[in-house]
């Protein structure tokens, strides 16, 4: 009988142990043989082409482009995947020392995998079961898995997928310094809310650049690796602070913190400086119609040049017109005078019959009457509430909207862009609708008589009358007031929207010359060429409004509208620029310098007047107000040599409205640019670039220096012959 540490076996029992050891090394060995052939099988492309030294070395993570403002801040992107790659000199070391001690603290030892990790992996994680072992891929194969992502292989998968990694992972650390590694993982990593890469995440959360980053700051970005939505900052914020001290502990625990800072981090509330492009979109009306502009260009530079720019995976720069400070300026204005008259319409809906109107004209099912839960738009935020169907058709129907487009007319740049209250919420851009221009319209039909010598000094009838012509219509002063015993000047009939003397003008007009200007301002065609016309009754968009402004700003020169300064490729190479504008002659000088001269006095003692006595602006201005047929549509454009600033302001349907002067342009619209021409005043930088002073020799006003009316008939006439001349000051 033998003996073996004081155990006897017998022999039989010698056999058994012996079978069970030879089973058990046949079954070590058939496993490895069964590894190293599933290995084999992975290696040579059995299971999917493994990327050769070609092709990691030409790693290229796709990269959104940006979009800027002229004053260099990202005001959008484009993309596939929402990610701006970062450079590796711009990787602070507290960034990679979190990401190091989290995530793989033997990166710099290890050659692509960890075999200790497989260790604890295997012994933790799949024997014990224990789900705090960890995972035991290496940074290294988390950027392989980032960048080629898994492909399925049954009961296989995860033992392919994982053999594929350490493979592609090995090739990657013979190619790559581990500096490089910890770059292109990086600028590949996901951090929930559809945004990749470490400098999209410290934008995101902190509204800064990756190289700007705090040691905590890091901690909370590294943090939300674990789980992209439990950690994410803003949604969690407590489980956040949790992770992120975690990270500085795992920081300590490398001794790439002491004691000391850890703790003094740790004690930190978590600070974010939230931005999110998609959801608070400054400028978001503006930044659409780049993209469709940038998609344009970057097709015509693919075809002259043989290039394949991709606007969204190639990281292009896209540079734009737009003023940020402005753009920002005129969002707050438009939103501020919002709220106050939206709280006004309100008052007046309740207590007249519109509402029931509209319900009539509605077919509306069972189902929109019954209760649900859904988000709404209310200038301030977007909140969820319940209600009907028809509760939020009928918020938005009644709600005002506001467009504002500010252009330089010295060269044609969108200076700022509103298209409307909210871009997510309300996408249809006002800026580019089509409604009724009103009185902002004279401007052309007296710039037009001036251009074919009609003098500011002519005088024009103000007495109401019929015209049997046109359906006997009957066009009367805003004010209902005529003067039968008087005529009005142009120049007057013009600073106080008078629509008679208006209508009197054009028929002293041939139609052709009227006609010929609209057409050479790209004005739409007037079609229904009556003398309604005259006082706006045609459909005219912000753009073609504003735009068309721009003339009389520039002396008689109109410029196309522009937005894209220059495109550049990732590395700064100019791929596109834009020309320099050729102006094209609408009106002579000395025609435009008149109409301004007119409407300059619009804003001293005109409709525009309220720029002065309740807003208190004190530049040079010259501006005109337009108010639709029963306050549909109210307008108002004013200007100087470099700047032109037009603003609309209505419902989304022109059946909506006030039913007082509380819906006209000086009162609906005009407040929205005095609030930007004050906030421009205050900066010193803006105010000498746009609020200049007009250059128009003292003759031109000279010219406009008669009586705003004369009396008609011999009494008038001998007044004028032997009245006494007033003084010249």
């Amino acid at each position: 009988m033998k003996t073996l540490n004081g155990i006897e076996f017998q022999p039989k029992n010698k056999k058994t142990l012996t079978f069970i050891l030879k089973y058990l090394a046949g079954l070590i060995l058939f496993g490895l043989l069964l590894v190293l052939l599933l290995f084999s099988l992975v290696y040579f492309n059995v299971f999917g082409r493994l990327p050769d030294n070609k092709e990691l070395t030409s790693i290229i993570n796709e990269e959104a482009s940006l979009i800027y403002s002229s004053d260099n801040i990202i005001i959008g992107k484009t993309f596939t995947k929402n990610r701006t790659n970062v450079k590796l000199e711009q990787i602070p070391n507290h960034l990679k020392e979190a990401l190091i001690a989290t995530e793989d603290k033997r990166f710099y030892s290890h050659n692509g995998y960890d075999g200790q990790s497989y260790a604890r992996v295997f012994f933790r994680s799949i024997l014990m079961r224990d789900a705090s072992g960890g995972g035991g891929s290496t940074i290294t194969q988390q950027l392989i898995k980032n960048i080629y992502g898994r492909q399925y292989h049954g009961f296989l998968n995860l033992p392919i997928n994982k053999l594929k990694e350490l493979i592609i992972a090995s090739r990657m650390e013979r190619l790559y310094s581990k500096d490089e590694i910890l770059q292109l993982y990086l600028n590949s990593v996901p951090f929930g809310e559809n945004i990749f890469g470490i400098e999209s995440a410290a934008n995101r959360f902190f509204n800064k650049s990756v190289i700007e980053l705090k040691t905590e700051e890091s901690a909370i970005l590294v943090g939300i690796l674990k789980a992209n939505t439990y950690y994410n900052p803003r949604l969690n914020p407590k489980n956040a602070l949790q992770r992120r001290n975690t990270v500085l502990q795992l920081m300590n625990n490398e001794a790439y913190l002491s004691n000391y800072t850890t703790d003094s981090l740790k004690k930190l509330p978590i600070t974010l400086n939230y931005k999110n492009l998609g959801i608070n979109a400054s400028a978001g009306y503006f930044v659409h119609q780049i993209k469709k502009k940038a998609i344009d260009i970057v097709k015509t530079v693919n075809t002259s040049t043989n290039n394949n720019y991709n606007l969204e995976t190639d990281g292009l720069k896209i540079h734009t017109t737009l003023n940020y400070d402005i753009q920002k300026i005129a969002e707050k204005s438009a939103k501020k005078q919002l709220i106050i008259k939206q709280k006004q319409l309100n008052k007046e809906l309740r207590s007249n019959i519109l509402k029931r109107k509209w319900l009539k004209k509605q077919k509306f099912t069972d189902q929109d009457k019954q209760n649900r839960t859904f988000k709404l738009f209310d200038w301030n935020s977007t909140k969820t509430v319940t209600g009907t169907t028809i509760d939020s058709l009928w918020h938005y129907t009644k709600m005002l909207n506001a467009s504002v487009l500010v252009t330089n007319p010295k060269n044609g740049a969108v200076i700022s862009w509103v298209g409307g209250n909210n871009f997510n919420t309300l996408p249809f851009d006002m800026v580019l609708s089509h409604r009724q221009i009103a009185s902002a319209f004279k401007p052309f039909l007296y710039a037009t008589a001036i251009e074919n010598g009609i003098s500011p000094c002519d005088y024009f009838e103000n007495e109401e009358k019929i015209y049997s012509k046109f359906g006997d219509w009957k066009p009367q002063n805003a004010d209902h007031n005529s003067t039968p015993d008087k005529k009005v000047a142009l120049w007057y009939a013009l600073i106080q929207s008078m629509n008679i003397p208006s209508v009197n003008l054009y028929f002293k007009l041939e139609k052709e010359l009227l006609v010929n200007s609209c057409k050479k301002l790209k004005l739409p065609e007037l079609t229904n060429n009556t003398p309604s016309i005259a006082l706006g009754a045609l459909d005219l968009s912000l753009f073609e409004a504003t735009r068309a402004y721009g003339a009389f700003a520039n002396n008689g020169e109109m410029n196309d509208l522009y937005m894209i300064t220059k495109i550049t490729d990732k590395q700064g190479n100019i791929i596109y620029e834009s020309k320099e504008q050729k102006t094209e002659r609408i009106f002579k000088k000395e025609s435009t310098q008149t109409l301004t001269a007119i409407l300059q006095q619009a804003v001293e003692q005109g409709t525009g007047s309220k720029i002065r006595s309740t807003y208190k602006i004190k530049s040079p201005l010259a501006s005109k107000t337009g108010t639709a047929q029963n306050y549909t549509d109210a307008w108002f454009v004013a200007y100087t040599p470099n700047i032109v600033l037009g603003t609309w302001v209505g419902a989304s349907k022109n059946n909506i409205h006030f039913n007082s002067g509380k819906g006209s342009g000086s009162s609906l619209a005009l407040p929205i640019v005095a609030n930007i021409l004050k906030e421009i005043e205050k900066n010193p930088e803006l105010r000498k670039k746009y609020l200049t002073s007009f250059n128009i020799p003292e003759e031109v006003y000279s010219s406009i220096k008669c009586p705003p009316y004369r009396e008609k008939g011999i009494k008038g006439f001998f007044n004028r012959l032997f009245g006494k001349k007033k003084k010249k000051n």
